[in-house]
């Protein structure tokens, strides 16, 4: 199939990859002639501009867009200007799924169609294949199926869950039509929440290895330190590097964000290249407001979800007003 890719990022980019290793044909945008460039070689046609790249395509047309969520909106007004009837935008980046059903209802009198296409895969997608979950209508999405296919993992090394050879559908290829516009990044937001509490727990257990041995250290005894109590208990020099690796052959808590963790340690034992600032883009915040919406309780995803906020030093004023409570009522100094 033909189609267009605008955004030409880590993940933008070897999506464009994969889809012309497979055959298909890609016209690609992005703001950065040099990456435009870095696609040309790559088998892609490169442009200029969107009006190009909408006048480079045959109808009807299929165009991707892999840039930042505060800027899809602009982006989809732009093409809402060039494009035709039985036209399709397909929004492969994290858009909060209520913009992802307005756009969809404002684009539709128009003929327009609009896929939101969840994906997961990271920088290794280009190899391993992209998790996809798309919203939108059946038919577009069935249309559009040879673009997704390519773009999955498909069945790989993965063995066969039991039983699912009786259900069918795509789901064990790696990419699945989760319903109307919108469904698909409903699921890749609470995916993303799931990660935040996946990778929230493997950071705190580590953590707790890693101070296992803080009963060989000398400790004040004053009024405000808590005593440990049993230090024998705690004389242990654990190698993070050799735990993650066990655990990944066999273990029930083996998992992909296990592997990358292991390799993390493997390369830096204490992690110096990291700074422990950690980031959110968003999806974390939208699926707990779901869970709100909802009266679901998500326990584990919201204190993930916070202890970010908190590696941002946006705990800091509410600690010095627990600092100055503790100074009110006890005469406590802080410890230097």
């Amino acid at each position: 199939m033909q189609f267009a890719m605008i955004g030409l990022g880590r993940m933008g980019a070897n999506m464009v990859r994969r889809l012309v290793k497979s055959g298909h044909e890609a016209v690609v945008y992005d703001r950065s002639a040099d990456a435009v460039q870095a696609l040309r070689k790559d088998g892609a046609k490169g442009v200029s501009s969107i009006a190009d790249l909408v006048r480079a395509l045959d109808t009807p047309r299929t165009i991707c867009i892999m840039v930042p969520a505060a800027y899809v909106d602009s982006t989809v007004g732009e093409l809402e200007a060039l494009l035709a009837s039985g036209d399709t935008i397909i929004d492969g980046g994290n858009s909060h799924y209520h913009d992802d059903i307005a756009r969809a209802k404002r684009l539709e009198p128009k003929g327009i169609h609009y896929v939101d296409m969840g994906t997961s895969g990271g920088v290794w997608g280009l190899e391993r294949g992209y998790c996809l979950m798309i919203g939108g209508e059946s038919d577009v999405v069935k249309r559009l199926d040879p673009l997704f296919k390519a773009l999955a993992p498909g069945l790989g090394n993965v063995p066969r869950t039991p039983g699912r050879e009786r259900l069918g559908g795509t789901a064990e290829l790696g990419y699945l039509h989760c319903g109307a516009s919108g469904a698909g990044h409903f699921v890749k937001m609470v995916h993303n929440g799931i990660e935040y509490g996946l990778m929230a727990a493997y950071g705190e257990g580590l953590n707790i290895l890693k101070h296992a041995n803080i009963g060989k250290g000398k400790h004040e005894v004053d009024a405000e330190t808590t005593p440990l109590r049993n230090p024998e208990h705690y004389q242990f020099d654990f190698n993070l590097a050799d735990v993650t690796e066990v655990w990944r052959r066999g273990s029930v808590v083996a998992s992909w964000l296990l592997d990358l963790t292991a390799q993390a340690f493997a390369s830096s034992p204490n992690l110096e290249n990291f700074s422990g600032r950690v980031s959110d883009s968003g999806e974390g915040r939208w699926t707990v407001t779901a869970a709100n919406d909802e009266a679901v309780p998500a326990h584990v995803l919201t204190a993930a979800l916070f202890e970010r906020f908190a590696s941002r030093g946006e705990d800091d004023f509410q600690n010095r007003v627990l600092s100055a409570m503790r100074f009110g009522f006890g005469g406590h100094v802080e410890k230097k």
